[in-house]
């Protein structure tokens, strides 16, 4: 059976942080427009920054569906599973901003994070997402899983890049500047990293 938590309690800061894996789901306003769902991981890319908001490091390597429907609408829903040990399913719905490069508050959140982490120069945001409502399941029909390893490839992609090489790849990728829908995504040109 489930239950809803006024906030995030000393358990469920473990369970969440044990995860190798989360999801974040977001959708526009337009009944026609694409919901998105994203897998999220990577070792030191996420932090409990008090007891009602969480954030994550957002990377480069794909497009910003998820910051262009937090810049209309700030929607979002955050999603761990328990792969192994007693099943539970956590959720976080809530209210999220980008804070990108050039925002005062970037130089505040980045301590939170893995130093390695915060050093790459893929790092395009970081994504704050205060609860509106903590919750969890049995999780139950989820399966168990073991966790091998993280896989190397997104980190040896980008660790290859400048901050200039990284700044042009952006410009040129497609739904980075705008979502599939047309809403202004991460700020092109790159603003510059600050710190």
């Amino acid at each position: 059976m489930g239950r809803t938590y006024e906030r995030i309690d000393d358990g469920l800061r473990a369970f969440i942080e044990k995860q190798h894996v989360f999801f974040t789901a977001t959708a526009p306003l337009s009944a026609d427009g694409h919901v998105n769902v994203s897998p999220k991981g990577l070792a030191g890319s996420f932090a409990v920054l008090d007891d009602r908001t969480v954030g994550y490091l957002d990377l480069g390597g794909s497009g910003a569906e998820t910051i262009a429907h937090l810049r209309e609408n700030g929607r979002v829903t955050l999603m761990w599973c328990a792969f192994d040990g007693p099943p539970r399913i956590v959720r976080i719905h809530g209210s999220g901003s980008p804070v990108f490069r050039d925002d005062p508050a970037w130089e505040a959140l980045l301590p939170h994070f893995g130093e390695e982490m915060r050093a790459r120069t893929d790092l395009r945001a970081v994504i704050t997402v205060r609860a509106n409502r903590i919750s969890d399941t049995c999780g139950f029909a989820v399966p168990f899983m073991d966790h091998r390893a993280e896989r190397p490839l997104h980190t040896e992609r980008f660790r290859r890049e400048t901050e200039e090489s990284f700044a042009a790849y952006c410009e040129k990728k497609e739904h980075v500047g705008v979502s599939l829908d047309g809403l202004p995504a991460l700020p092109l040109p790159l603003p510059p990293r600050t710190v």
